[in-house]
C-alpha cells in the first residue's frame, strides 16, 4: 500500500503543479480563456480549451441556448426528432439578424446546439478574419451539404452511427464572398494561391473548435467538403484534425 500511496501523492502534486502552471500562463498572457475552468463565452476570443468546452455542451441544452442568447445569436428551435437510434432534442436553426452576419445555404438546415455554437465562434474568429486577410472582403454565405442524416458512418449497413445521425455534424462545401466569388472544397482545395490557402486556414481553425475536422486530406470521401462535428468524447479525450 505504501507504493500506491506514493503514486497517488505524486499524481496529486503533479495535478497541483499543472494547475499552477496553467494559471500562471494565462495570467501572464492576460488570457483567462486559456484556462480549462473559466466559463465559456462565445463572444470572447478563443482559448486553449474552447473546443473542449464547446463539445461539453452536448448534454446541456439549456446552457448552450443561454450562451447563444448571450452572444446575440438569433435562432429558432427545431422540433424534437425520434427515429430509432437516430434523432435529436437540441436542434436549432440560425435565424437572420443578430450577432451573426453570414448566411447558410441552404438556409433551412439546422444542427445540434453545440455545433451551432461552434459554427458561430468559427465564423467570428476564423472564417471572416481569413476572408479579409486573403480576399479583402467578407464571406457572404457558407455553403453546406447538410447536417442531420440518420445513417451509419460512411453509410455502412452496420457499425457505429455517424454524428450526422444526431445532427452533431455538418458538411461544409464552400463559401461565397461578398462580390459573388465562389470558393469550394472540391474545386479549390488543391489551389496554391489565396483560395487554397484560405480553405486550409479555415480547416485549421476549425480543428480547435470541433471534436472532429475532416478535409480532402483525410480521404476521398471528403474530397468535396469539410466534415465538422462535436462528437462527445469527454473533457480531455482525443480530437481529430485531418
Amino acid at each position: 500500500m505504501t507504493g500506491v500511496r506514493r503514486i497517488a501523492a505524486v499524481a496529486v502534486i503533479a495535478a497541483i503543479a499543472l494547475t499552477a502552471i496553467l494559471a500562471l500562463f494565462a495570467a501572464v498572457r492576460g488570457r483567462p480563456q486559456d484556462l480549462p475552468w473559466t466559463p465559456l463565452d462565445l463572444g470572447q476570443p478563443t482559448g486553449l480549451f474552447t473546443g473542449r468546452k464547446l463539445a461539453g455542451l452536448t448534454r446541456d441544452f439549456p446552457r448552450c441556448r443561454a450562451l447563444l442568447d448571450k452572444a446575440g445569436v438569433n435562432y429558432t428551435l427545431m422540433p424534437v426528432v425520434h427515429a430509432g437510434r437516430c434523432g435529436y432534442a437540441d436542434g436549432v436553426r440560425f435565424a437572420p439578424g443578430g450577432a451573426r452576419r453570414t448566411a447558410y445555404a441552404p438556409a433551412t438546415t439546422g444542427t445540434s446546439c453545440p455545433v451551432a455554437a461552434a459554427l458561430s465562434v468559427w465564423e467570428w474568429n476564423v472564417v471572416q478574419p481569413a476572408a479579409r486577410r486573403y480576399f479583402g472582403q467578407r464571406v457572404a454565405s457558407i455553403n453546406h451539404l447538410g447536417s442531420y442524416n440518420c445513417r451509419n458512418i460512411y453509410n455502412r449497413p452496420t457499425g457505429p452511427l455517424s454524428e450526422h445521425a444526431t445532427a452533431d455534424a455538418i458538411d461544409i462545401a464552400g463559401f461565397t464572398l461578398e462580390d459573388g466569388t465562389k470558393v469550394t472544397i472540391l474545386g479549390d482545395w488543391a489551389d496554391t494561391g489565396d483560395k487554397g490557402t484560405f480553405l486550409r486556414s479555415v480547416r485549421n481553425g476549425a480543428c480547435g473548435l470541433f471534436s472532429t475536422t475532416l478535409s480532402p486530406e483525410y480521404n476521398a470521401a471528403h474530397r468535396d467538403h469539410l466534415h465538422l462535428d462535436q462528437a462527445e468524447r469527454g473533457a480531455m479525450s482525443w480530437r481529430t484534425c485531418r
